[in-house]
């Protein structure tokens, strides 16, 4: 469903979407960077975001679910223990605002539609466990473990295990037991996920069986948790958006010299004379699916760990601004052969950890 134009929309949501454009169109980077998150006009009403939520709560509805959790605006995506809602970063609330987060950390968590469903499964996985206190019954700790096992700093994902479910990237399902709930539940929730037959000859499956049975135990029932309180909010955060970007972009390593750099530079080009070439960030997406078709015959890895690489590697090839330096079909055969070097240093030299 395409979101409503801002004439569309009643008067009170209406101002809402003027208020946050007329403060942040005019604004440049640096200008935008200087802002407090609490000084920023943003809502969740009359963005796409309300009609997100709006789907899941009809997902949750068609499985007989009697939980819908709240929401609000803050810095990132999570949803706190002890509160059974669901924290949303304040960049989804308005397009210039998404088009800072790409610059500054290369991509948008959550920006596209489907991108987005995926995420607020997930946390809702998270509000549901908290709703109704499920990590405390003993079936719950059999099979996904305790909660109360510490977060890693990082985690160093197993890309062929079929213990998990696959629901977001780096396979998230695997860095601790609570987001292995949250997970499975993501899959379980999903409309159209035919997990039964996806799933049937993984280990994982008796994951997706436990989720189905504790949510028939609590289908129709009320939370035994309804707080309502937030966690966070933006009207709180007094720290610049500049501040913010810096602290991410040093977790994620994102200003330390890729590892890419000297290999995507003999491959492609940042010389003045292909300037009217096409990006290298544009080649790779085109030639996407042959490379894992390829790749995935040389080195039988599979297909998530394949896109992982090759997305990394788009994202620095377009921050690094680099274009097609030379034949199409040789670079295409020197890309395979980078893409095939790098999967065998991802899974076997152990460097490849995900912060968490």
């Amino acid at each position: 469903m395409k979101p409503l134009e801002p004439e569309q929309l009643p008067l009170a949501r209406r101002k809402d979407v003027h208020d946050a454009d007329e403060q942040l169109l005019p604004l440049s980077d640096e200008q935008l960077l200087d802002l407090r998150m609490s000084d920023l006009k943003l809502t969740i009403r009359g963005t796409v975001l309300e009609k997100r939520i709006a789907q899941l709560n009809e997902e949750l509805a068609a499985r007989g679910l009697k939980f819908k959790p709240h929401f609000w605006l803050s810095e990132d995506w999570f949803s706190p223990d002890d509160v059974p809602g669901i924290a949303i970063p304040f960049y989804l609330a308005h397009r210039r605002l998404m088009r800072l987060e790409r610059k500054q950390l290369l991509d948008v968590e959550g920006g596209t539609h489907e991108w987005c469903m995926k995420i607020l499964r997930h946390e809702t996985g998270h509000a549901i466990d908290t709703a109704f206190r499920l990590r405390r019954r003993a079936i719950y700790r059999r099979v996904f473990g305790r909660s109360s096992v510490p977060y890693p700093e990082s985690y160093q994902p197993k890309p062929s295990s079929r213990d998990y479910v696959h629901h977001l990237e780096m396979w998230y399902a695997q860095s601790h037991p609570l987001e292995d709930f949250a997970e499975t539940f993501a899959v379980w929730l999903r409309p159209g996920s035919r997990w039964r037959a996806r799933y049937r000859n993984w280990p994982a499956i008796k994951k997706l069986e436990t989720v189905d049975e504790l949510m028939t135990s609590i289908r129709g029932k009320k939370p035994v948790v309804q707080s309502r309180a937030t966690v966070d909010p933006l009207s709180r955060l007094r720290k610049t958006l500049r501040t913010h970007y810096e602290r991410k972009r040093t977790h994620y390593g994102l200003d330390l010299p890729s590892v890419y750099d000297n290999d995507l530079r003999k491959l492609f080009s940042s010389e003045e004379a292909h300037r009217r070439n096409m990006t290298a960030a544009a080649f790779l997406t085109r030639i996407r699916t042959e490379l894992h078709r390829t790749v995935s015959k040389w080195t039988g890895e599979n297909a998530y760990t394949i896109d992982q690489v090759v997305q990394e590697m788009i994202e620095r090839c377009r921050e690094l601004n680099l274009r097609l330096g030379g034949p199409a079909e040789e670079v295409k055969r020197d890309a395979m052969i980078l893409v095939a070097v790098r999967i065998t240093n991802f899974l076997h030299e152990g460097g490849h950890r995900v912060a968490v």
